[in-house]
Order: C-alpha cells, then structure tokens, then sequence
C-alpha cells in the first residue's frame, strides 16, 4: 500500500549516538541493539475516523526516535500495518450506510495527508491487513500444526469453526510467557480483554484469554479463502504476521500507545513466539494517553481533536506538531486550546532567534550536543526545546547549523 513523501531531513554537523529507551517488558531504561540497521514497528490505524491528536503523538514520538537513529548514522527499516478489516470498522460503514471498504479508504487517505502535514517519515513497509490475509490463514494453519491454536466450535458458520490461540501450549514452548510484556496479574488482563475487544466469557475456550486469530465467515460479512475455510483473521495475528515478515523476529523496537500493552502488544508478541521460536521485540516501547476535557481521547468516546480538523481551520501543522513534542512521548497529557498559539509563539521566537549568527552567541556545538543528549535520553523532547529556546534567546555562533538540527532532529522547520 502506498504511504506518503518522506519528508526533508537536512544534514546536521556531528553525529548522535543511539538512544536509550524505557523498556515496558522490564521497567527500564535500555540501549536497543539495532545493529547496522535500526527495525522498527508501529501499530498502525483501525481506519473507520480521522487521525486524532493521540494517534498523531503516537506518530510523532516514533517519528523522532527514526530521526535520532538517523542522526546516529544508522539506517532505519520501519514498518506499519493498517488494520483495514475489524469489528469498529464494519460497525462504524453499517451505522453510517456506507461501504467499509470506502470508509477504510476515505480515512486511509486522510491519515496519509495527516502525516505528511506533520513531517512524519514514513514507514518502508505500509501494509494494509486486507494485502495479507493468505499470509495470515497460513500462519494461523501452522499454529494449528504446532499445537499452538484450536478450534472452538462455531454454529452460526457455515464456513466452519474459529480457531484461538493456546496460551498455555506456547508458553509450554519456553520462548514467551503470559505477562512477559505488560507485567500485568491475571485479573488486570481479563478486565482488560474484556474491555478491548477480547472474548474471555466464550463458551468452547480453553482459557478465557485466549484471542481469537481466525474467525470463520458469517452470512453478510466480509471474507476471503483460507486453508481453514473462508474468514478474516483476529486482531493481533495480524501484527505478528506483517512485522515478522517485513522485519523479521527479534527486531529493535516494537511501538504503539499504552492502551496496547495488554492484550494487543502481548499476544502479538505471543503468536510470533509461536510462529518463529523467538522473541518478537527487543523493546516494547509505549506512550502516554492525551486527554481532552477531562476524558482519554478515543473514538468510542467521541471526544476527539483530530488533525485534519485543525488543519481545515488554518492551523499550521508545525504548531501541532510542536505542541505535541512539548510534552514527553511517555507522559499522559491534556490537549487545551491553548497549546496551539504557544506553540506558534515559540516558533516565531526561534525563526527571530536563529535568523543570523551571533558573535558572543553560545557555541553551536554545545546546542547540539545537549540536544543530541536529551534526545538521547528517552527522547526527552520538553528538554530539547528548552535546549533550543535557549539558543534562540542568546543566540548562537552558527544560526544554520542550529535550524537544521531543529528541522531534522524535531521535525520543525523555520521560518
């Protein structure tokens, strides 16, 4: 599936070092081992509403961490799925009369356009669900052969039985545990499961936390053929198949929001245990949840400040991006009105401040040093643009070479 333009990276003077990371699955802060080349995945957008401003800082804060291995002269392999088939999806196509294909579309297009506004790189491998369904059914079928899934008995199917996954048989593998990730008891997951799409109250299951990865068609949805008759695959098989085949097992840094932790990051990290006998990620990395009145911002609550709006309203998508990064990538957050003009402000400040050399200005090579370093530090954004306000109120001894690390290194590019 196309993706969008990368976006302008200049050159920066120097060079960075790779950055630590808060490691979920540990609670700590570690140096990914990347090797020559950095791998990284992103969950990407179930596509039934625009790109609201957690999705986007989700975005952003992965974007950032591209751009400090970049900067560290390593090459990056990103990949991102499209959950382009699911439950919200069709819900939301069947309560507005539309086609889901359409809206899947429709939105899909809107959060390319969304992106490119921010500045966002874009990933190397954009898979839509949809483009590896038989990948997906193959993998599911290999479960079956391991021992790994089962089949639940299914009479409102003509096609056949769902298949879920056995935890307790691939945690008899040795590779992956329950809890492995999220470090969650098993209360906590079962409320969780319930609560994000899981079904631990299913009759036929042989652990009430055991997802889904194959659902077996039913008259009037969506399907596609498979070795295990006509379906569509669960939700978390679906990352498991797209990062072990794009990136391979083991890779850099698996990224997505908090409210992944459990049960998206953990099962998906568990069916590719099952599937590959390795670890699926060397770092399991989330971010905060942002607000708005009070509330989590999500679909379901409808209390949402989406970036296409902003951007239809004039705002210019530096602002947003800006206001984004004043916040660090792991905090929860409130989005207010008056992010925004602080935001704008602070631009205008920097684009005043760096617009010349100044001779009794602070040396250039100490400003990008400590912004390499607090970038470096769990990608400390709030003390990098401090970093930065600095610079532009005392100026610097080489202006350019301080705007170009602010456009590669943030993303903002001056005026």
């Amino acid at each position: 599936m196309q993706s969008w333009p990368t976006p302008e990276i200049p050159v920066v003077p120097g060079e960075s070092t790779p950055p630590c990371l808060w490691d979920t699955a540990t609670a700590s802060l570690v140096e990914a081992q990347t090797g020559e080349t950095a791998r990284l995945y992103v969950c990407g957008i179930t596509p039934y509403d625009a790109t609201h401003m957690g999705h986007a800082a989700t975005y952003v804060a992965y974007d950032t961490l591209q751009r400090v291995w970049r900067d560290a002269g390593l090459t990056v392999h990103y990949a991102q799925n499209i959950t382009d088939i699911d439950d919200p999806l069709l819900e939301r196509a069947t309560a507005t009369n539309v086609s889901w294909r359409d809206l899947a579309d429709e939105q899909i297009d809107l959060f390319r356009h969304d992106m490119e506004a921010l500045a966002v790189i874009p990933p190397d491998d954009f898979i839509a669900v949809t483009e590896v369904i038989e990948p997906i059914g193959a993998a599911v079928e290999r479960m079956l052969q391991n021992g790994t899934a089962y089949r639940v008995d299914t009479p409102d199917s003509p096609a056949g039985d769902d298949v879920y996954f056995d935890i307790a048989a691939a945690e008899a593998q040795g590779v992956w545990t329950l809890g492995s990730e999220s470090g969650y008891d098993r209360d906590t997951m079962l409320a969780l499961s319930r609560e994000r799409g899981g079904d631990p109250d299913r009759t036929g299951k042989r652990d009430p936390i055991d997802p889904l990865v194959w659902r077996s068609a039913r008259p009037g949805e969506p399907q596609w053929p498979s070795p295990l008759g006509n379906g569509r695959p669960g939700w978390h098989i679906e990352c498991s198949v797209i990062a072990l085949r794009e990136l391979g097992a083991d890779f850099t840094v698996q990224g997505g929001g908090s409210d992944l932790v459990f049960p998206h990051h953990e099962l998906s990290a568990a069916h590719a245990a099952a599937l590959s006998g390795r670890p699926l990620a060397r770092v399991f990395s989330h971010t905060g949840m942002v607000a708005y009145q009070g509330e989590k911002m999500s679909k379901s609550l409808g209390n949402l400040v989406r970036v296409s709006d902003l951007r239809a309203q004039g705002v210019d998508a530096r602002n947003i991006r800006l206001a984004i990064l004043a916040h660090h990538y792991r905090a929860d957050w409130e989005w207010t009105d008056d992010l925004v003009p602080t935001a704008a402000d602070r631009i205008a400040s920097w684009s005043r401040g760096l617009r010349s050399d100044a001779s009794s200005g602070a040396s250039t090579s100490t400003v990008l040093h400590d912004l390499r370093a607090a970038l470096r530090h769990d990608l400390d954004t709030p003390a990098a643009l401090a970093i930065a306000d600095e610079a532009a109120h005392s100026g610097v001894d080489d202006a350019g070479a301080v705007r170009a690390a602010i456009h590669a290194l943030l993303g903002i590019k001056l005026d």
